[in-house]
């Protein structure tokens, strides 16, 4: 008889579901990192494992290397976080990058324009919210549109991502840039009270706590509220939480909100903490690489920072690429989309399965 190819859902429990979304992401990364290398220049399987390992040398070779894994994780988390609260609620929120520019943007203002009326206590504070505020503002137009007009938000959030960039570029360039300069384009330092503080003479801020700490208070507000429960219901099936009278164009809002709250901390968080002034380089695609990171946890908040470790290391393993093998860091770039389809592929294989099997006597006779 003839045989045929059936896709059907898999039965498999969650920890094997995990499992296997996880070998094909990073199975798929592997193999596409080694096809990357070997076209970059990296001669035969011996120039493809001397890249591997620079990488692995480069990440957790010295102490330094481990604390800037740890520097990366910071941000990386909190936009993390952004991505994977919105798509818990079926809700994509493309626009981490923007609203992280937001954010930084506005701690950049406090600091600069309200430090000498502000006592020096209070200035980090602010600061910090300062840029959570910005990050929620920049999402709260797509989140309108979505709610009360049905726009994609897709397209609407990553094409503001390109509003901010930009907006940010005139800024530090004109009206914000720093007449001591000596012509470069960006701000003034900003003042060291604004300054996140640093642990062991690192690079490693605060921010890291305190992204950690909201990957804990998001992951009770979602599965121990009441506001929580309706999200969930609403990311599951928009019609049961219509029937149950949920304000579903409300949670929406809110949840985009808090999304944008969540990149704006990150971007305050890089600025206070890493580059205390706004300069090219900023925007650096941390916004973007959380896509990458809620996928890798495969949404779960609670494993969001271990995936933020992950990418972090593969970031600053990168570097390596470029000082030992000279080959091109944006590398790098290739393998966080290889990351990206893997966990997609892998979410796709471990929730479904293929089988063969042998068509009918009607079937066959039908098919031909």
């Amino acid at each position: 008889m003839p045989l045929r190819l059936v896709l059907e859902p898999r039965q498999a429990a969650a920890p094997l579901r995990a499992l296997i979304s996880l070998g094909t992401a990073l199975g798929l990364a592997w193999a596409f990192g080694s096809l990357v290398f070997a076209l970059a220049g990296a001669e035969g399987l011996s120039g493809i494992g001397a890249a591997w390992r620079a990488m692995l040398q480069g990440a957790l070779g010295s102490g330094y290397s481990v604390s800037e894994i740890l520097v990366k994780a910071a941000p990386l988390t909190l936009t993390g976080l952004a991505v994977a609260l919105c798509c818990r609620l079926n809700l994509w929120n493309i626009g981490a990058e923007g609203q992280f520019v937001c954010g930084a943007l506005a701690s950049c203002w406090v600091a600069l324009f309200m430090a000498p009326g502000l006592p020096p206590r209070l200035l980090l504070p602010v600061a910090l919210a300062a840029g959570a505020a910005g990050g929620a503002a920049w999402a709260f137009a797509p989140a309108l549109l979505k709610a009360r007009l049905g726009v994609n938000e897709i397209l609407s959030t990553l094409l503001l991502n390109y509003v901010a960039v930009l907006f940010m570029e005139h800024l530090y360039y004109g009206p914000w840039r720093d007449p001591a300069g000596f012509g470069f384009p960006g701000t003034a330092e900003l003042p060291e009270a604004v300054w996140l503080p640093t642990f062991f003479g690192t690079r490693v801020h605060l921010g890291l706590g305190l992204a950690l700490a909201l990957a804990g208070a998001l992951w009770w507000l979602l599965a121990r509220t009441r506001w929580g429960f309706r999200a969930r219901v609403l990311g599951l099936s928009p019609k049961a939480a219509a029937y149950a009278g949920f304000r579903s164009a409300r949670i929406t809002v809110t949840a985009m909100c808090l999304s944008g709250a969540l990149a704006g901390l990150a971007g305050a968080g890089e600025l206070l903490g890493v580059q205390h002034r706004v300069q090219d380089g900023l925007a650096s695609g941390l916004g973007f690489a959380g896509i990458v990171v809620a996928f890798l946890a495969r949404l779960n908040l609670l494993a969001v920072p271990l995936a933020a470790l992950f990418l972090g290391a593969l970031l600053v393993g990168a570097d390596q690429l470029q000082t030992e093998l000279r080959l091109p860091g944006t590398a790098v770039l290739a393998l966080e989309a290889a990351l990206l389809f893997g966990a997609l592929l892998g979410e796709f294989l471990a929730a479904n399965r293929l089988r063969l099997v042998r068509r009918g006597r009607k079937e066959a006779g039908h098919a031909g």
